[in-house]
């Protein structure tokens, strides 16, 4: 059983190798060439999201991207409606001490 790491190795130090010196390397190794196919197909696969997982990655992340955007924008209205009753008040109280 070749760990993860060991297929790899395997995977680049054979990656070169065409006709007899692959299998010369394989007898070697212990291993045959369909083998070496299997693990690079396998890693090929891995390292390639689909284009379903990225899509649906995509429009997950608008779906965040939209919904951050309207609480902010809910936020900034809150906090100028907060700032022009601040003002408001403050006047309010202005107007207060002037005429007492």
């Amino acid at each position: 059983a070749w760990a993860p790491r060991e297929r790899l190795q395997a995977l680049n130090e054979s990656h070169l190798l065409v006709g007899d010196d692959l299998h010369a390397w394989c007898r070697h190794k212990g291993l045959y060439a369909h083998q070496l196919q299997t693990w690079r197909d396998a890693f090929c696969a891995m390292s390639e999201p689909s284009a379903k997982q990225n899509l649906g990655a995509m429009r997950e992340l608008q779906g965040k991207h939209d919904q951050l955007e309207r609480q902010l924008r809910r936020k900034d209205k809150a906090l100028a409606e907060a700032a022009a009753l601040l003002i408001l008040q403050k006047k309010f109280q202005a107007l207060w001490a002037d005429e007492a």
